[in-house]
């Protein structure tokens, strides 16, 4: 056997174990395969055959990722339900040959080990995981609309128990190093640099005979490190009973998150199931054929797409020209600490950059500093970061009251108030200071240009609009202007990137894209208030349809107040197309902002009762509180169809670079139902022509607001799509 016997591997025997390198050719990770599979297979009956051999340890040739899984592109072009039931039941054929293999195999995991390649190393031996920051273990199939094919729903449960494995794959959740090694995923956990080592170590020991005990293994070992959690997973694992409370209680609360619209995790559990209560070769049977039906359904389609879209965005310098490159970027200032600006904080510190905040006084200095801290505090808790990390992290955050250090700084951002002028003001005195710094303000409403005419280096300037919370919402919008430099701009987007958000670049004008197509989704949720329709029936109607809150839930999240700033900017803007109705001014005069001052659309009060709609909030809109029933699909219709026309029109006028950027942004940053593809995918779904007959009846009858925007009017007209 000669290395160039191998496409996809490179292997290395030394002192009776055969290092298996996993490293497909021209490609930044691994994946999985036919391939890939195959010669794998072949690796394995090589090595079985070979007497020096005594061992394997299973790793990956490239730097930073293990395996980061099935190739998603073969699974976007399988053709029918049976091709990819049989891509399932290869896969669970090759990793049970390797489960059952002779000689022992020891997993080295190193970066991304997800999906497939988790699959991979769970049919191994043994596994050690790296203990690095790139380091993360799951199964995130559900996600693609899938489920683990290649025996993930089997093996996860047996390795680190039903109820963690049902946390784990229902979610398509990921872990790293050291929660995978106490919930009993990874047999150990260790330095990167001993990785491997230590995995042959390991393998030769297993050669030996040894039984390697893992640390986290035993009910004794459990029992003394949490008696109650342990107690408990033996009550419910442990006995019939006990497991079908497990399983009824998990179905339950996924129907009522789900709402029916993603089949891939009650799929999943469904196949989860029938392996413990029936064995693994009974649970392997249904997670093949549900892979298979799953693989080619509508869902996993649009998620699918939504994954291209987000990959494509990763190789994207944000500009036209591919060959611009981003400045570097060693530290970065923020202007205000609250909400957005710790947020902004937060990621750029846990991304190793360092920051400078500033604020105005001493207090709203240490306020910045514990928002921050909490975070990181958070992340802790849940043993994603230990506390090092977190000290390490925030060492990188300084603040003060002053402009001292700014002008040090590559990036400004500024997360001050919508307030034209006081963002002026702050762009002048920072360019005083660092004439050369990129300014970039986190207006979510204001046109770019308007704040650049302050500025002597408008070349400089451009928005990078984050959405709340910072640390969870995973989009940024990169606003620029016709005068911002594209070097400015692909560092932007770098910087962003690095932040961990998934950005859009779009064109400067009032709302940019994100605030301008929710404002009018908005406003049509306020007008069924205004008709009649009640607080439950608006949000429910609009949940039921997919997105995670419904719209009047989401203003009191946003702050009413600030809903009304941004409507008044937009109807200044677009004019009565954009106008919000007076009834509004009458709600805020109300001293109603929302959940930040316990009083909106909704009561807060007690965190731990559910909230319920204030009834006194009808008491300032017409019909007061006898409210009328108007049917859900109306309420669906109008709001949906509003946000998807200023969508089309957004791009007809070249706000949006692509219909991508569109479905990308609505998603990650509006809520968008994901399985619903976004605007344009929507579009493409319904048919083009028949979203254009609906806005000409609605506008028959409702007047200038569903008035068709003209690229709608054309695509539908030849009914043509938004996608290829």
């Amino acid at each position: 056997m000669t290395q160039s016997d191998w496409k996809n591997f490179r292997i290395e025997i030394q002192g009776g174990v055969a290092t298996v390198l996993v490293d497909v050719p021209g490609a930044p990770v691994n994946t999985l395969t036919e391939g890939v599979g195959a010669e794998f297979r072949a690796i394995l009956e090589s090595l079985e055959r070979d007497p020096a051999v005594r061992a394997v340890v299973l790793a990956s040739g490239k730097k930073d990722g293990f395996v980061a899984g099935a190739d998603i592109e073969m699974l976007r072009d399988v053709g029918s339900a049976a091709a990819a039931e049989k891509l399932s039941r290869d896969g669970q054929e090759g990793f049970d040959r390797l489960e059952k293999y002779p000689k022992p195999v020891v997993a080295a995991i190193q970066g991304a080990c997800l999906g497939g390649g988790l699959e991979w190393a769970m049919a191994c031996h043994y596994r050690v995981a790296a203990n690095d920051r790139k380091t993360q273990l799951g199964l995130p199939e559900v996600q693609l609309g899938v489920i683990p094919g290649a025996g993930g729903t089997q093996r996860m449960p047996r390795l680190v128990g039903i109820a963690t494995a049902l946390d784990l794959v229902l979610a398509g959740k990921t872990v790293k190093p050291k929660k995978a090694l106490a919930i009993g995923l990874v047999d150990e956990s260790v330095p990167a640099p001993l990785l491997l080592t230590i995995a042959r170590a390991r393998a030769l020991a297993l050669a030996d005979g040894e039984r390697l005990r893992p640390a986290a293994s035993g009910v004794v070992d459990q029992l003394k490190k949490d008696p109650q959690a342990t107690l408990q997973k033996l009550a419910l694992e442990e006995n019939f009973l006990g497991r079908e409370v497990l399983f009824r209680k998990a179905r339950r609360q996924l129907l009522e998150k789900t709402r029916g619209h993603y089949p891939a995790p009650v799929a999943a559990l469904d196949a989860i199931q029938a392996g413990v209560e029936k064995g693994m070769e009974a649970g392997l049977e249904p997670e093949a054929r549900l892979f298979g039906e799953l693989a080619v359904s509508p869902v996993a389609k649009q998620l699918m797409g939504i994954f291209f879209a987000t990959t494509a965005l990763k190789k994207d310098n944000g500009t036209s020209d591919p060959s611009v490159k981003a400045r570097k970027v060693e530290s970065v200032g923020i202007l205000g600490g609250g909400l957005m600006g710790s947020g902004i904080a937060y990621v750029t510190t846990n991304a190793g950059i360092p920051v400078r905040i500033r604020e105005k006084d001493d207090a709203a200095v240490a306020r910045a500093f514990a928002a921050v801290a909490g975070i990181f505090d958070g992340r802790v808790k849940k043993r994603s970061m230990d506390r090092l990390e977190k000290l390490s992290r925030m060492r990188l955050l300084t603040a003060g009251t002053g402009w001292e250090g700014m002008e040090r700084v590559d990036v400004l951002v500024e997360a001050v108030f919508e307030d034209l002028k006081l963002k002026q003001e702050m762009l002048r005195t920072f360019e005083t200071l660092n004439p050369r710094g990129i300014f970039a303000t986190n207006t979510s409403s204001i046109p770019i240009g308007d704040i650049a005419s302050a500025s002597g280096h408008p070349e400089t300037v451009l928005g990078m609009h984050y959405f709340s919370p910072v640390n969870k919402m995973p989009l940024l919008e990169v606003i620029v202007t016709p005068r911002t430099a594209d070097d400015v701009t692909a560092t932007a987007v770098a910087l962003g990137k690095r932040q961990g958000k998934t950005v859009i670049v779009v064109n400067d004008g009032p709302g940019f894209y994100t605030s301008r197509v929710l404002a009018p989704y908005m406003n049509e949720a306020v007008m069924l208030l205004l008709e009649g329709a009640s607080v439950e029936d608006v949000d429910g109607a609009l949940t039921g349809f997919g997105f995670p809150v419904g719209p009047m839930t989401l203003l009191d999240e946003v702050g009413i107040d600030v809903g009304a700033k941004v409507a008044k900017v937009l109807h200044g803007a677009f004019g009565d197309r954009m106008s919000v109705p007076e009834a509004m001014g009458k709600v805020l005069e109300s001293g109603r902002l929302g959940r930040k001052n316990g009083k909106g659309f909704y009561t807060y009060g007690d965190p731990k009762k559910k909230k319920v709609v204030d009834a006194t909030v009808y008491d300032a809109l017409p019909g007061g509180r006898r409210r009328k029933k108007i049917d859900r699909e109306e309420i669906v219709e109008r709001c949906v169809l509003q946000m998807v026309n200023e969508a089309v029109l957004t791009l007809g006028e070249g706000v949006l670079r692509s219909a991508r950027d569109g479905d990308v942004g609505a998603v990650f940053g509006l809520g968008f139902p994901p399985f619903r593809g976004g605007p344009f995918h929507w579009i493409d779904a319904e048919g083009s022509a028949r979203v254009l007959e609906r806005m000409r009846r609605l506008e028959g009858r409702l007047g200038l607001r569903f008035r068709p925007a003209p690229l709608l009017v054309e695509r539908g007209g030849g009914g043509r799509t938004f996608h290829g």
